[in-house]
């Protein structure tokens, strides 16, 4: 009765086995390639699932999340400058699928090895973008870069499952005798646009304040050439008007029968008052005997003579 027992609970222990062994959990986020004498037979999904104990084996556990890896690798451009590059590659299995599935699932004995093929294509594919550029031009090209590395790895990332979703570069870096050579090149750029500029503003400055003398110079000449005009005009209207109050007078004193002399004596007189009224330290010398004015005199009228003559001539 006892053994009878024993293998009853022998038995009952089997079957729970057997089926425990039938029933298998999936994680979520995860897919599950079933294969029976190692051929490919079915995936499972999220979720409680069975299968077939002994004849069907879990080939291998796919994740459908986001991968994330970071890079890091050398590239040499065209003027043999050495620079190195600092990434983040983002990618995931392109959709849940039972074809792209069994793709990624196969094309790859192991993650290790997908991701030594990943990272070699993005460096190649990088390597080959810098290699025809310089390197002055590099760090303004990031955006050109990761759009180039996507073009080429799409296709080759699509045949093997997966979808790259996103490759940033977080750092680009030169030898140090590049970097301090390149800060050399930015402080002597700055020192000449400084030095440009500078020389733009004096230039500016230099040119204004021409201008300004030059407006003052033809303002002054314009003005010193109609202060002359006046002072012409002013000169021409004061012996006009002496000339005219003259010709009065020696009228007046030929209808009265003076001696029209007397106006030139008065003129001789005036004169000598003003010099000595007006004069500032200046010497005169004049002759003040009476045949020094005898002579003043035959003078002022030869002169009178020759003026009433000079528009019959």
């Amino acid at each position: 009765m006892e053994t009878v027992n024993v293998v009853y609970i022998i038995g009952v222990l089997i079957v729970l086995a057997v089926i425990l062994s039938c029933v298998l959990t999936v994680t979520q986020g995860y897919i599950y390639v079933i294969t029976r004498f190692g051929k490919y037979n079915r995936i499972l999904r999220p979720g409680l699932n069975f299968k077939l104990p002994v004849l069907e084996v879990v080939y291998k556990k796919i994740s459908i999340q986001n991968r994330s890896v970071e890079l890091e690798f050398q590239a040499v451009t065209a003027d043999q400058a050495n620079v190195y590059f600092k990434s983040m590659l983002l990618y995931a299995v392109q959709n849940a699928d039972e074809e792209t599935i069994k793709r990624v699932a196969f094309k790859f004995i192991a993650d290790r090895d997908l991701m030594q093929a990943l990272t070699r294509t993005i460096e190649g594919s990088i390597r080959s973008f810098v290699a025809t550029k310089r390197q002055a031009e590099i760090l303004g090209l990031r955006r050109e870069i990761v759009e180039f590395v996507k073009d080429q790895i799409d296709q080759s990332l699509e045949e093997w499952g997966y979808h790259l979703m996103d490759l940033q570069i977080n750092d680009i870096t030169f030898d140090k005798a590049i970097i301090e050579s390149m800060s050399k090149v930015v402080a002597s750029n700055n020192l000449k646009a400084a030095a440009e500029n500078e020389g733009q503003a004096l230039l500016i400055t230099k040119t204004k304040a021409a201008e300004a003398e030059g407006n003052a110079i033809k303002i002054s000449a314009e003005a010193e050439k109609e202060a002359a005009r006046l002072r012409g005009q002013g000169v021409a209207l004061f012996r006009q008007e002496v000339a005219h109050g003259m010709s009065e007078a020696a009228e007046e004193m030929k209808r009265a029968n003076l001696d029209t002399n007397v106006i030139l004596f008065s003129m001789w007189t005036e004169a000598v008052k003003n010099f000595a009224e007006v004069s500032k330290g200046n010497i005169i010398f004049l002759d003040g005997s009476a045949q020094g004015m005898e002579n003043t005199m035959r003078q002022i009228q030869a002169l009178m003579i020759n003026q009433q003559l000079g528009p019959n001539k």
